[in-house]
């Protein structure tokens, strides 16, 4: 049986990312068509669908990274900011973003809260297990 680690990350991530719009009927808010996904970036994303993509993308980090954190996450997720002709600075990624996933998933019941932070269930463990499965 084939797990996260055996599977490429971007095969899985599009997978998972049209299993959780078609099937799961995971709700993506009317303000993500106008944010940005960080403060680091200068404009939206041009795919309308980030969401899912994104939302696929924490659920794997949760499993490969045990318990985490939002800070963690936003750490993950941020990258470097352009000031022109000053040095570039690192800007961590969105947290109300990463928030707002974190308790979709937590109502479907593929994470939960740890006292170190949010661990993936078995629930949520067995359906990326299932995806990788499918790929493989």
């Amino acid at each position: 049986m084939a797990t996260v680690y055996d599977i490429s990350t971007d095969k899985l991530i599009k997978k998972v990312s049209t299993d959780l719009k078609e099937n799961l009927k995971f709700e993506r808010p009317e303000w993500t068509l106008f944010v940005k996904t960080s403060s680091h970036r200068e404009r939206r994303p041009d795919n309308t669908d980030w969401w899912y993509s994104r939302s696929a993308s924490v659920l794997r980090r949760i499993y490969i990274d045990g318990p985490v954190g939002v800070q963690r996450l936003r750490t993950y997720y941020g990258g470097l900011k352009h000031r022109g002709s000053k040095p570039e600075e690192f800007r961590r990624g969105s947290g109300k973003i990463i928030r707002t996933i974190l308790q979709q998933f937590e109502k479907i019941g593929f994470i939960e809260k740890d006292k170190s932070g949010r661990k993936i269930t078995k629930k949520g463990r067995s359906y990326l297990d299932k995806i990788a499965s499918d790929i493989k």
